[in-house]
């Protein structure tokens, strides 16, 4: 390849606090136009910030989380620029001293563990929020002030795919901390992304290209995979690159230009001198330390120690904290060592489930009580694991049991040879070659002719019994 991709993302998290950063407004999201606001929000004369304690040990559990060194001293700036929506003019955030620096979060792969370093991880307030309407601009304040921490990572990331991965690990984290909803949508998380191309091999970064308006993961990962074939188009004809700030256009699939690119001079940032320096204990940093939850990696070790899950299947069931609750009630509640069968419903026809109701497993209407009777009928062959399929698709949001769905439904698998027999040789006249293929030495066709009577049962026979009475039915004749 003759150009590596560099990629250094900022995300932009929103705590899920109860008040704002330095007031006592409400956070609450989805309220009546301007009414979340105060003087100290709206920067009037004579107020005075004080800061959000819950912000704060919030973002300490986050940078501890990511093995970040947190700072004994912080303290806040003004980042100095005028836009509608601010309506101090300037953004209290962090420069010279943030809360912590120098973390990590490691991707998992096939081919490996690869380490994205975090540079820094700081406290700021949130902005208002523009609503463009034909003939007219208007502003939210609602927003103004609620708290915010960025994360930035360093230019680690080296392709679309790698910074996909990258916030999916990262939103886990943060939702198994529970110190955000995460939600995309409500502006709760919300992504810039710095890429620049190189020619392979060399150490000097090329010129960068900061990236904005991107509401999805998908879409993160589409405006860098037109980013790149951009600038590398560029690259190859030889065209000056600038540094510039783009849009992503997701309805036309392209990135447009906004602005060059600023830097930390265009801010002029300075200390806040309405806010001191903030002297950390680390005691209190000990404590929080000590109150950390499970996070993901911690919880699949687990899995895969305490049930001896696969590490495939423990990395599905921890990709969310309320999934992985679910299914590891599921998984010990299920009689036995051996856990294997469960897991695969779990991961499997449940999940489909799921993903066709465009929901997760915890939010299924469905006890678990139910769902482990129900793989319990089929390990006792009591019903085809098709058949079951059909039982687990009425018991999803049912009051009914998986007992009576099974003899309302007359789903009961047929074992009884008596009664296979006719719809055997049914299959056996109607299925010539396949027969002919059998006698020839073709284990194969033997599985096409279960599968036949399988359907002609409508799933209902039990093909393991199928499977004996062809064989012994064909190799009689």
């Amino acid at each position: 390849m003759k150009y590596q991709t560099v990629i250094g993302l900022e995300v932009h998290l929103q705590l899920n606090t109860k008040t704002k950063a330095f007031c006592g407004c409400s956070t609450d999201f989805g309220k009546a136009p301007n009414s979340n606001v105060c003087p100290v929000c709206l920067g009037l004369p004579g107020s005075l910030p004080v800061y959000n304690r819950e912000a704060l040990n919030s973002a300490i559990k986050l940078a501890l989380a990511f093995d970040c060194q947190i700072q004994e001293h912080t303290k806040f700036d003004r980042k100095n620029y005028f836009y509608p929506d601010l309506p101090k003019n300037y953004q209290i955030s962090q420069f010279d001293l943030p809360l912590s620096k120098n973390g990590y979060l490691d991707l998992y792969s096939q081919d490996g563990i690869k380490r994205i370093g975090i540079t820094r991880i700081h406290l700021e307030e949130d902005a208002g929020k523009l609503i463009h309407e034909p003939g007219a601009s208007l502003v939210d304040f609602n927003r103004t002030g609620i708290p915010l921490l960025e994360i930035v990572s360093e230019p680690d990331l080296n392709s679309p795919q790698e910074a996909f991965d990258y916030l999916t690990s990262l939103k886990n984290i943060i939702e198994y901390l529970d110190v955000s909803d995460c939600d995309m949508e409500k502006g709760s998380l919300r992504c810039d992304a710095n890429i620049s191309l190189r020619l392979a091999g060399a150490k000097e970064l090329g010129v960068k290209t900061e990236l904005k308006n991107m509401n999805s993961f998908k879409g993160v990962k589409d405006a860098l995979t037109f980013e790149v074939a951009r600038q590398t188009q560029l690259l190859e004809t030889d065209e000056k690159m600038i540094q510039e700030t783009r849009l992503w256009d997701a309805e036309n699939g392209q990135t447009v230009s906004m602005r060059t690119k600023e830097g930390a001079k265009d801010y002029r940032y300075f200390p806040d001198p309405d806010l001191t320096v903030f002297v950390i204990d680390p005691a209190t940093v000990a404590e929080i330390k000590a109150r950390l939850p499970e996070l993901p990696q911690e919880k699949m070790d687990r899995l895969i120690k305490e049930y001896g899950l696969t590490e495939y299947d423990a990395k599905i069931l921890v990709s969310s904290k309320k999934d992985a609750k679910f299914a590891e009630d599921c998984i010990r509640d299920y009689p036995g060592k051996d856990k294997k069968e469960i897991v695969n419903w779990l991961i499997g026809p449940l999940l489909s489930e799921a993903n066709m109701r465009n929901m997760q497993l915890h939010e299924l209407k469905l006890e678990r009580k139910e769902l482990i009777n129900l793989v319990g009928f089929v390990q006792k062959q009591e019903i085809s694991h098709l058949s079951a399929k059909n039982v687990l698709n009425q018991l999803i949001g049912s009051s009914r049991s998986a007992g009576d769905l099974i003899r309302e439904g007359n789903f009961a698998q047929i074992s009884d040879t008596q009664a296979l027999n006719g719809i055997i040789e049914t299959v056996i006249q109607e299925n010539e070659k396949s027969v002919n293929d059998f006698k020839s030495g073709k284990t194969n066709a033997l599985m096409y002719l279960v599968g036949q009577v399988m359907k002609k049962s409508s799933g209902k026979a039990n093909p393991k019994v199928v499977g004996q009475l062809i064989s012994r039915r064909l190799t009689d004749v």
